[in-house]
């Protein structure tokens, strides 16, 4: 793209995620065009990294992809992916946005996602898209049904050896692609901007994401995922299959400390893998410490009584620690809410943080 190259269209929707690709065939589909700009390699957003939706327990793949598809074959519809809005003006009866595109050091027009770059690089890092339970290479797709099929780069752990260009068959791999800024003029624009998790490194009580078998909501959902990095549940110290698992509801939301609002789905999302879970694995022990159920929307009462009735025991405790104890497990301290009280410690074999989220 030239750095002066300016882009006009109806309407853009800033994140493709769920609820971002759904606004844009819904404009497109009326004959607007669209322009949907991604900071990912990939379209999809979190949606597409979950394993299944509450309350229906739908695979959450099996809505996103087709969405995704469709989006990506829409002749209204524009996508750019790997940018990075820097703004957002008015002017007149215009929104001008003024994007960069960050380098993939693959050339986009060239790449045709054969993968043979990835397969040829002797480079392995961890995985963010896995939540770190896994690896990848240094340059890589990211992941099997990501769209646009077209590799990235990962410069800061590249060891610069040549071997992606050397088996790269179109010779789409590009060590001096530097940054592009173009805009973009449009009529309206869609903020569909998704949240991030709090960091896990936040709340020292819980460990710090020190303690190996405590894992953030979205590392399990990987790990329950039909296309994730194990296709099982296993803890990360060892690989062995958890016997006892707890989830911490608030873990650093409804704190003034840290994030002082409810993330309000924190709650469901967690009962759907606990039952998930139990489904999957029927003697082990499931646990959900909390200190209120958010159940606010239709069938999530019903699906909270059929966890209940599918043997997840609900403690309504605050965690005020997190421990490591013997042979890899953890321990939670709690002061318990019910029963008379007091001061409480359970061991687990694996702790589930349901983190807060900040849009």
């Amino acid at each position: 793209m030239d750095t002066q190259k300016q882009w006009h269209f109806d309407a853009l929707v800033v994140g493709a995620g769920i609820a971002g690709l759904q606004a844009a065939l819904d404009l497109a589909d009326q004959d607007f065009k669209v322009a949907v700009v991604e900071k990912d390699a990939s379209i999809g957003g979190k949606m597409i990294r979950l394993s299944k939706v509450f309350p229906t327990l739908d695979c959450a793949s099996c809505i996103t992809t087709p969405k995704m598809a469709a989006a990506a074959h829409h002749e209204n519809i524009s996508l750019f992916t790997y940018c990075d809005v820097r703004a957002i003006e008015r002017r007149q009866t215009e929104i001008v946005v003024s994007i960069t595109q960050r380098p993939r050091y693959v050339d986009p027009v060239k790449c045709i996602g054969c993968r043979q770059c990835e397969y040829g690089c002797p480079v392995y890092v961890p995985d963010a898209e896995e939540g770190n339970l896994t690896l990848r290479k240094a340059i890589y797709i990211p992941f099997s049904n990501a769209i646009p099929q077209i590799a990235l780069m990962d410069v800061e752990n590249c060891s610069l050896c040549g071997k992606c260009a050397k088996v790269c068959p179109t010779e789409a791999v590009n060590y001096f692609q530097q940054p592009e800024a173009f805009s973009i003029r449009a009529h309206t624009a869609i903020l569909s901007t998704g949240y991030q998790l709090t960091s896990l490194a936040q709340k020292k009580e819980y460990g710090q994401g020190r303690i190996e078998n405590v894992i953030t909501s979205l590392q399990m959902e990987r790990l329950l995922a039909p296309h994730g990095p194990y296709q099982r549940v296993i803890r990360p110290s060892d690989g062995k299959e958890p016997e006892t698992i707890a989830w911490v509801q608030c873990a650093g939301s409804r704190d003034e400390n840290h994030l002082p609002y409810c993330s309000y789905i924190c709650c469901m999302a967690s009962l759907k893998q606990a039952t998930y879970v139990r489904e999957r694995y029927p003697e082990a022990k499931i646990y959900v410490f909390y200190i209120d159920l958010r159940a606010f929307g239709k069938n999530y009462e019903q699906f909270y009584q059929n966890a209940k009735a599918m043997g997840v025991e609900f403690i309504k405790a605050k965690v005020a620690r997190i421990e490591p104890a013997e042979n890899q497990n953890v321990t939670l301290h709690h002061e318990a809410m019910e029963n008379g009280g007091g001061k409480v410690s359970r061991e687990h074999d694996l702790v589930v943080l349901s983190l807060g989220m900040v849009p």
